[in-house]
């Protein structure tokens, strides 16, 4: 989670904020790894987009992507991470995170990230 995440999660468990992110929200994949300041290297190219976010309410601190993340037509790359951004207009990185593999791709390719494969969690 990013530290912007942090802060808003804390405002609005006590009470200091009602807003919610600016939905839909959107997957972004990366090249470079970013942190909790910093944005990592998001793939460019092809006719790579950012795909929007669907997730069934957490159990037990934790939930996943309720439908499968679809990235067509591709640029060669090599995809170490997601990032989750808002909608705003200038949006907001909300969480990252490495994949457990990396995924190298060829000019064209499809990458998936099946229903379920994106777990986000909060302890």
């Amino acid at each position: 989670m990013t530290n912007t995440a942090e802060n808003r999660a804390l405002d609005w468990i006590l009470g200091l904020s009602s807003t919610a992110p600016t939905t839909p929200l959107k997957v972004a994949l990366v090249t470079a790894a970013g942190s909790d300041t910093a944005a990592g290297t998001e793939v460019a190219g092809g006719s790579y987009a950012r795909q929007n976010l669907t997730v069934a309410a957490a159990v037990n601190g934790a939930t996943s992507n309720s439908a499968d993340l679809v990235f067509t037509n591709m640029p060669a790359a090599t995809v170490v991470g997601v990032e989750i951004w808002d909608s705003a207009g200038a949006p907001v990185r909300l969480w990252y995170g490495a994949l457990t593999a990396n995924r190298t791709v060829a000019a064209g390719d499809e990458l998936r990230i099946s229903a379920g494969q994106l777990a986000i969690s909060l302890s």
